[in-house]
């Protein structure tokens, strides 16, 4: 499997940071259309995770053949992965820096990869999920991490992996596990390093969005989900209201949500 070279913070161009957030963002919107892992990309086009963690974000450097061998692997032509020009010129020509990185929380099917993408991609920042970076360093997905190294060795890693972001990408859109917001160590130093945005939901639109996914876990065998569901948000509520700011995606709907969200990330 061949490994790609992320850009090295700073090397990169206004123009080139935003032809490669539009390119992530459109490689990661087909991926997630097709319920399909970073793990499971990495195996279609014998490209490395951490490579296309870096894609992904509009950190890598890709070449045309490696973009081939992606859209190669998602099944659609390269140019449907290529930006339009409408696509490139909505990312900001002179993007302003980030005040702070700025972090969204909250459980699945909140919005946190979607509205995250495009938001990044408006701001012309990376946009990171910490899921897949801590995957990307272990070889396996998050549930293979838990059941082979347990909970413990996650926790871990996910600090270790929040540190690096927060060292080496100081203006950045953060997309978080949805149980970091109970790792009280974890959480105080996202809020204390970063603008922490929670996107809040319905139980239904939780619910519908991780099934619009492909993902029927929740449902499996679980005559009770939405129940646990509306539980767990219950219990987390004040947690999750210790953000800094709260973006409803299920009032607002996408592109509003988007909106609210570059809007936070650039006040001062």
């Amino acid at each position: 499997m061949r490994v790609g070279s992320p850009i090295p913070p700073g090397a990169q161009g206004t123009n080139t940071l935003a032809l490669l957030a539009a390119v992530g963002l459109n490689v990661r919107q087909r991926r997630l259309d097709l319920a399909m892992t970073v793990r499971e990309l990495a195996q279609r086009s014998g490209l490395s995770e951490r490579f296309l963690v870096a894609l992904e974000g509009g950190q890598a450097n890709v070449s045309v053949v490696r973009l081939a061998e992606v859209a190669d692997a998602l099944g659609v032509p390269l140019v449907q992965l290529l930006p339009t020009p409408r696509d490139t010129y909505r990312v900001p020509q002179n993007p302003p820096t980030l005040p702070l990185p700025l972090a969204l929380v909250g459980l699945r099917g909140a919005g946190k990869s979607t509205v995250g993408a495009r938001a990044a991609a408006r701001l012309g920042v990376p946009f990171i999920e910490l899921d897949e970076r801590i995957a990307a360093r272990a070889g396996m997905s998050p549930g293979e991490i838990f059941d082979v190294h347990g909970v413990d060795f996650y926790r871990r890693v996910e600090r270790e992996e929040l540190e690096r972001v927060l060292a080496e990408e100081p203006a950045c859109v953060l997309a978080t596990a949805g149980s970091l917001v109970t790792q009280s160590a974890t959480f105080e130093r996202l809020l204390a390093a970063a603008r922490v945005v929670w996107l809040k939901a319905t139980p239904q639109d939780h619910f519908s969005r991780v099934l619009a996914q492909g993902d029927t876990r929740p449902m499996r065998d679980r005559e009770d989900a939405m129940q646990e569901l509306e539980a767990i948000l219950r219990a987390r509520r004040a947690l999750h209201e210790r953000a800094h700011h709260i973006v409803d995606t299920s009032a607002l709907g996408l592109s509003r949500a988007v909106s609210s969200v570059v809007r936070l990330a650039r006040a001062r």
